[in-house]
């Protein structure tokens, strides 16, 4: 042991890295580090919080879609097993992101208020990943990509995104493929629209979780996508909170209600027949 209290380093230990892949090229780091530019002047200390604190989201949210997309492809392949690996994961970001508001929930309203206004209409409402992730699941809303039309990237991502069928749509598929009666109408759906309920397809699911040991497999993607728009919920409770406590009921930089208008997205759902089922279950 050292008597300074450090620790040598092993001879094994790359040191040179004149001709070798290292740590911080490998992850792009001079990029990643340095995409860090308050606009406030002076430089207000917590505007590189709130930065960080929307960057970071941005890369949870794309691991998100990342998982997303190969779980909705291994569906439609019938790889339920690997869809569920995916959806697992997930979960896991979820609970790091909804955790993730009680860091700038410190921010206070006094702190926030003295560089708010270098935002201009910035705003959340802008995240084309998070659409991306609500289209993904199935609040799809047409008039969202006009959000987009000044960034024809992002336009072009979400329009695609838009056009595909959602994780539930080929959920419902697999299921019919294993022999369910899914009825015709919502599995010709235009994939475009919104998804709604379908009093038809509650049946459905009854019959998958009262024979649980008979669709053990479909049973738990059940209970995945439950956890994940519940997942979907705290995270969205979380913001109106956090937004709540920071600027009470004043109207959003993007031009929103603020509070009023996150409140009302609590009403949305992705598998509403996946809740309705459990009225039905234990019933005569």
């Amino acid at each position: 042991m050292s008597d300074d209290n450090t620790r040598d380093i092993e001879q094994t230990i790359v040191t040179d890295f004149s001709e070798r892949m290292s740590y911080g090229r490998y992850l792009a780091l001079d990029e990643v580090l340095n995409a860090q530019h308050p606009l406030s002047r002076p430089e207000h200390h917590d505007e590189m919080l709130f930065i960080i604190q929307h960057q970071t989201t941005e890369l949870w949210l794309k691991l998100v879609l990342h998982e997303i997309t190969a779980a909705r492809r291994s569906m439609a392949a019938d790889d339920l097993r690997t869809a569920l690996k995916r959806i697992a994961r997930v979960k896991h970001i979820q609970e790091v992101m909804i955790q993730q508001w009680s860091v700038l929930a410190t921010l206070t309203p006094t702190e926030y208020a003295q560089f708010r206004g270098s935002l201009g209409n910035s705003s959340g409402f802008q995240s084309a990943q998070y659409r991306a992730v609500e289209f993904a699941l199935g609040n799809k809303n047409e008039r969202m990509l006009t959000v987009f039309a000044d960034d024809p990237a992002a336009l072009a991502h979400l329009t695609a995104e838009w056009e595909q069928p959602t994780l539930y749509d080929e959920f419902l598929r697999l299921i019919a493929r294993r022999g369910l009666p899914v009825p015709e109408a919502i599995l010709t759906r235009d994939v475009r629209e919104p998804y709604r309920a379908s009093e038809d397809l509650v049946p459905v699911f009854r019959t998958i979780y009262e024979n649980a040991e008979r669709y053990w497999d479909l049973y738990e993607a059940c209970e995945e996508l439950v956890d994940i728009e519940d997942n979907f919920q705290l995270w969205r409770f979380r913001h109106l909170r956090t937004v709540g406590r920071t600027i009470g009921t004043k109207t959003g930089t993007g031009g929103s209600s603020g509070v009023g208008f996150l409140e009302r997205a609590l009403s949305l759902t992705f598998f509403p027949e996946l809740y309705r089922v459990r009225t039905e279950i234990g019933q005569g």
